[in-house]
């Protein structure tokens, strides 16, 4: 049978000490791959794999070896395919004073080396990082050219004037590296090993993701593409946001590698944070914050809306250092924005209510009346006081307005004022809602405009407030301030609000189970709202690792895709839901159905379709009435302004939860043992993309009709905003954790930096088969996720 040398990258967990090539596989996973990949290619009874453990191989020079073959994220030694002879330099400086005339001047010699590598066949996707002689390259600092290994790329410039015209080649379709002029001197004079670290995209889910959000939104310098130093001393500084290059900002890298990983990249989603600080939406501010009171960063000042660092609020403190970073500062946006649009990715802005309550706080919580808000919430939970359902609450009364209004403020378009890289304020003493909002329209419109701007997202606990049977005052609120925003952006820019997946659809009572209020719509129709914005994080399957799983006659394990897939219009939340907790784990599946009026879709929070398609009658007392809202149908698309799921077991059972400490919300998955699982965040992702994009594998037009209203599909597959990337570059995030706390949440979180360009088990055994020209029937995906594998010689398919 075949003898394949692979060289397989490890699982997730060895990829936290550097990176995904930091994760390079023991002899378990080698054995893993090579034996399903000589199964998948031949059938039957295999010989083993030969495996190479060791990642850390020396360069060569040998003439007539194999080139390798590799798929996902690897790091190669590669082999010297071209040098010239070293160039010999030499610097004269003056002596010191003093000293004896012939010691006056001190000749220093260096050489320079101009080489090529070869590293693999081509075509890549991404260079990562550089290292000489195992020390990482600064390279930023000396000269280099990569070449992809494209079947069309040029002639490197130095080779063609070193060998002339028309006696080199350009290596068409091998992945090569040239180092020119290449100071000698720290590597002792000679030429050092190099390694590479190089990403091929083999997988389906890098070329289908178009759109993305990018984090933290809590950063004050980090989106800004300029190098920054802080202060600390008189003589000390310190690198603010070159965390992995010190001479290139951490947005730089993060975002050449997002753009490598991603090749059909079309939007980004910005995510800017301001803070809450308080879950009365009557008492609530929300406010940019600095990290510190005291930081000094050389070049730059930290403003936001007119605020200076010795005016805005510090954030909390967990655990002896900031809860969060700060708000990110208005020119760093500014210049994100603009760095983004050079690169030709649109640009959706995205304001984002981050939750400042510290634990042992003195707050009176609007859902018991007890002292003590929960730490650390989500955003969704901002709500009256008290909350609907408790005692005292002004739900469904006139003094629901004043808390409303309270919460959302008074701030104009006309107060805001552009000024160099900033927007100034200048209304009354306001730090209501509407103040943020309007801000980035104005900071949009200074930055030439973007693509899109959100109004919100997942206020769900404002929006389900009523001030009668079927008043949505906060809705309405976010109805005029989408007017505002239009008189500051123009018709331009889209605007839009990502609804909750809990809310999209509607309000159903707590108190009145059998009433269905389509509360959004009158958003939803209003003339200044583009399209529907779905935060989705819904549960596309109900694993239980326990042995008896209530859908083993369709799934044989739960990274199955076509289970996933047919989980997203289908299962909980469609077919039938759970009745409470006990029903839960004992598998008790109610059937979801609707009486006479023969609507059941308006209880099935998953069926899309149905919702987007027909006209929308609210029911009151449990009797629909007859005439429809005003949604009309088909008449606007659906965005996912959120996509994600955690890379932790079970992740798509309960994909809205995630693990951070500090939290109240810190959770598991249903039935999760908490361990990491790169491959159940992979599969959620690869299942949606492939039932909403065309020609994707598993595609039905029927999952996502054409409009009878406007040109396009019902959810525009180019705007499935994927949660997320982050701009701290892997791996200085999530390693650095002095610098970063919440790098501790990587490991089960949503992240996706330090994961793309990986590989599900399926994917890679097609990316060989597509090499070697063989096609596989089927093959079934299973643990773990693969960071990479290289086929380094191959002396027979088949003997």
């Amino acid at each position: 049978m075949a003898t394949l040398a692979l060289s397989v990258a490890g699982q997730f967990a060895g990829g936290l000490v550097g990176g995904p090539l930091g994760a390079m596989a023991g002899r378990a996973l080698g054995a893993l791959a090579g034996s399903a990949i000589d199964s998948a290619l031949f059938g039957g009874d295999t010989e083993q794999a030969t495996l190479s453990t060791n990642p850390f191989a020396l360069q060569g020079s040998s003439q007539g070896g194999a080139i390798p073959k590799i798929y996902g994220w690897n790091r190669v030694a590669g082999n010297v395919i071209w040098a010239t002879n070293l160039e010999r330099q030499t610097t004269q400086t003056s002596g010191a004073k003093g000293v004896s005339k012939a010691n006056d001047d001190v000749v220093e010699e260096e050489f320079l080396a101009n080489f090529a590598i070869g590293l693999c066949e081509g075509e890549v996707g991404l260079l990562g990082r550089i290292w000489a002689d195992g020390r990482l390259l600064e390279t930023s600092e000396i000269t280099y050219r990569f070449y992809k290994g494209s079947s069309d790329q040029a002639v490197d410039p130095l080779i063609e004037l070193k060998q002339g015209a028309d006696n080199v080649p350009a290596f068409r379709g091998l992945c090569y590296l040239v180092f020119e002029g290449l100071p000698l001197k720290q590597f002792g004079n000679r030429i050092p090993n190099i390694n590479v670290e190089i990403c091929r995209i083999v997988g389906d889910l890098e070329p289908a993701i178009k759109a993305i959000t990018i984090i933290p939104g809590a950063t004050e310098f980090g989106y800004d593409p300029e190098t920054r130093v802080r202060i600390l001393s008189p003589g000390k500084t310190i690198g603010e946001n070159t965390n992995l290059l010190g001479q290139t900002s951490d947005w730089t890298i993060s975002i050449d590698q997002l753009q490598a990983l991603c090749p059909n990249l079309e939007h980004v989603a910005l995510v800017v944070s301001w803070f809450g600080d308080d879950l009365r939406c009557s008492t609530c501010k929300i406010q940019p914050r600095v990290e510190n009171a005291t930081k000094t960063v050389s070049g730059t000042n930290w403003i936001v809306s007119g605020n200076t660092r010795a005016q805005a609020p510090v954030v909390t403190q967990y655990q002896g250092g900031p809860a969060y970073g700060g708000t990110p500062s208005d020119a760093s946006v500014l210049s994100a924005i603009a760095d983004l649009k050079s690169r030709g990715i649109k640009v959706t802005l995205y304001p984002f209510v981050l939750m400042d309550i510290a634990e042992s706080n003195s707050l009176s919580d609007p859902y018991s009346g007890n002292i003590g808000q929960s730490a650390y919430p989500w955003r969704g939970r901002i709500t009256s006081d008290p909350a609907p359902g408790i005692v005292g609450s002004p739900d469904q009364s006139a003094a629901m307005n004043a808390q409303v209004n309270s919460f959302v403020g008074n701030a104009a378009p006309a107060n805001f004022v552009a000024a160099s890289n900033t927007i100034n304020y200048s209304g009354a003493l306001d730090w209501g809602y509407q103040r943020m909002i309007l801000h980035y329209a104005h900071l949009a419109k200074l930055a030439g405009g973007v693509d899109s701007i959100l109004i919100g997202s997942e206020l769900r606990g404002l929006t389900w407030l009523r001030n009668s049977a079927t008043g949505f005052p906060f809705v309405d609120k976010l109805i005029d301030l989408a007017a505002d925003v239009r008189s500051i952006v123009g018709v331009g820019t889209n605007i839009f609000y990502g609804a909750d997946w809990s809310e999209y659809s509607g309000y159903q009572p707590p108190d009145a189970p059998g009433d269905k209020l389509f509360h959004l719509d009158p958003l939803w129709a209003s003339s200044n709202i583009d399209a529907i914005g779905i935060d989705n994080y819904m549960p596309i399957s109900d694993g239980r690792g326990t042995g008896d799983e209530p859908d083993e006659s369709i799934a044989d394990h739960p990274h199955q895709l076509d289970y996933l897939q047919a989980n997203i219009a289908g299962g909980e939340g469609y077919d039938w839901y759970y009745a409470s907790q006990a029903d839960r784990m004992a598998a008790i599946r109610t059937p979801i159905n609707d009486g006479p009026d023969n609507e059941p879709w308006i209880w099935r929070f998953k069926d899309i379709t149905s919702w987007w398609s027909n006209p929308h009658h609210n029911r009151v007392g449990g009797v629909r009435d007859p005439s429809p809202t005003a949604w009309v149908p088909q008449s606007k698309p659906i965005w996912m302004s959120e996509l994600g799921c955690g890379a932790v077991d079970k992740g798509p059972n309960t994909p809205n939860v995630f693990g951070d400490p500090k939290s109240v919300e810190n959770a598991l998955p249903y039935f999760s043992d908490g361990t990491a699982d790169a491959l159940a965040q992979r599969q959620f992702l690869r299942a949606h993309h492939h039932w909403w994009q065309a020609g994707s594998p598993g595609y039905d037009p029927l999952n996502n009709p054409a409009s009878n209203v406007y040109a396009g599909q019902m959810l525009d597959p180019d705007r499935i905003y994927v949660w997320t990337w982050d701009a701290r570059p892997n791996p200085a995030f999530p390693n650095r954790i002095d610098v970063w706390s919440d790098g501790k949440n990587y490991q089960t979180g949503h992240w996706l930096t330090g994961r793309l360009g990986t590989l599900a088990g399926d994917e890679l055994l097609s990316g060989i088969a597509k090499d070697f020209g063989v096609t596989f029937a089927n093959v079934n995906v299973a643990p773990p996720q693969i960071y990479g594998a290289q086929i380094n010689n191959v002396t027979s398919l088949r003997r």
